[in-house]
């Protein structure tokens, strides 16, 4: 499998490849997608959570037989569940958010999609990602897979970045530009 990026290079990307590479072998990439979709949402709203995964107080069968808990009652699928042991086991719970990126990625990769990483004032409503999705999609060529986050900081517009390529049309920074230009 070619590994753009640099992913094998990364702890968290070694863990991603083969979560990946065992999630192919078993025809379970999008199942997995999901449970790991599920995982970052649930990193994200829950401060306890994110605790458990960053707690470097718990010992492996505390951490293991807690976040086996956490995925039996999350409905999490078997393979993802047996890595989540391993990655209590190895201490590696930490490394959880950076290891969902890269399977991201990699799955990105594997369908031949680009991912976009979109940031807004508010929230994005479907029809405003699926527009968005076939706008990027005629920019570059190919399928977009879009990650929106909120950041009220930007005030209005948007910023997506797709790999090296940044484009930013949010309000915030037209303020700025328009503060440096009166400067002089």
């Amino acid at each position: 499998m070619d590994m753009s990026g640099g992913i094998q290079a990364s702890l968290s990307g070694r863990y991603a490849v083969a979560l990946f590479d065992l999630a192919r072998d078993s025809n379970a990439l999008d199942t997995v997608a999901g449970s790991l979709a599920a995982l970052k949402a649930a990193i994200a709203q829950s401060a306890d959570f994110k605790g458990l995964i960053n707690s470097p107080v718990l010992t492996r069968d505390a951490a293991g037989k807690t976040i086996g808990a956490v995925a039996s009652s999350m409905g999490l699928d078997p393979l993802t569940t047996k890595f989540l042991g391993v990655l209590a086991h190895n201490r590696r719970l930490s490394q959880l958010p950076a290891i969902v990126r890269a399977y991201e990625t990699l799955l990105s990769n594997h369908k031949g999609e680009a991912r976009a990483e979109v940031t807004s004032a508010h929230p994005l409503d479907s029809d405003q990602v699926a527009a968005l999705a076939r706008n990027l999609r005629t920019r570059v060529g190919r399928d977009v897979a879009i990650d929106a986050k909120v950041d009220p900081a930007i005030l209005g517009g948007l910023v997506v970045k797709i790999g090296s390529q940044m484009i930013d049309s949010s309000i915030r920074t037209r303020l700025n530009t328009l503060a440096m230009a009166m400067k002089g």
